[in-house]
């Protein structure tokens, strides 16, 4: 991202530092998921999201594979365990979605564990938000090419090497097996309380812009600049419930899913 780009963020960043302070003031808590494939642009986001954010207010949260013991407890007992307290904000690098489609797709779960967590977390984040915690669920959108293209740029660049992993070099020889589930996810897991917002992530610069946007309407903070540009670009954010009719309207028309 070059320098021009960075500095355009800059307008949004002192409004996520006023909304930072509105959450330690009247003691809110927030949630904010960033999901997606593989290369999506969730961890490049979330660093602009909290480059300059003061840091005793938040966490970035990115579990690992369970351990033993984890397997062995309730699904959702160690996201819980990094929720959020009075006046914080979590920002979960992947969440309990994992087990809507990494998990599933590689066989990370059984088909019993799949369909209890379906069951189970509609109700979970109902009660979340009636108990008063903001959670903003986001879904990172690449397409196959651009996915492949910054898989490529991984696999050469000696500064992003790190990030190839062996899931990575998978992604692409499954990207139907994740496409469905991706519909299946978003299909029984979007609802009023705890809608989905599917961020268009193939041109990152406007990724991260438009993700701020969201975070930031998320909230009714005091001090906003009212010169500022709110509104999520709707070619970049859209609606879950929208992503589920392209979707399908894609899926008659041709007899798949192809994103």
């Amino acid at each position: 991202m070059g320098q021009k780009a960075e500095r355009g963020l800059r307008p949004w960043q002192v409004e996520l530092l006023k909304l930072q302070a509105h959450l330690e003031a009247e003691k809110l808590r927030m949630i904010v998921l960033f999901e997606g494939r593989d290369a999506a642009g969730k961890g490049g986001c979330i660093r602009r999201v909290t480059r300059f954010m003061n840091e005793k207010h938040y966490r970035v949260v990115a579990l690992g594979r369970p351990t033993e013991e984890q397997r062995s407890q309730w699904y959702f007992q160690r996201y819980v365990a990094q929720f959020p307290a009075g006046g914080e904000m979590v920002l979960f690098d992947r969440s309990w979605y994992n087990r809507a489609m990494v998990e599933r797709v590689f066989g990370f779960c059984s088909a019993k564990e799949y369909r209890d967590f379906l069951l189970g977390v509609n109700g979970f984040e109902k009660d979340l938000v009636r108990q008063g915690t903001i959670l903003v669920k986001l879904y990172f959108s690449v397409t196959k090419e651009v996915q492949a293209g910054r898989f490529e740029r991984r696999r050469t660049d000696p500064l992003r090497q790190w990030k190839l992993s062996e899931i990575d070099l998978q992604a692409q020889d499954r990207w139907d097996d994740f496409t469905i589930h991706k519909y299946e996810m978003l299909k029984r897991t979007e609802t009023r309380p705890a809608p989905w917002l599917i961020v268009r992530s193939n041109d990152k610069e406007r990724a991260r812009l438009n993700t701020m946007k969201v975070i930031l309407n998320a909230v009714d903070y005091k001090g906003r600049d009212r010169v500022l540009d709110f509104d999520p670009d709707p070619e970049i954010v859209v609606p879950g419930i929208k992503e589920i009719a392209l979707m399908e309207a894609e899926r008659r028309q041709s007899g798949r899913f192809t994103g």
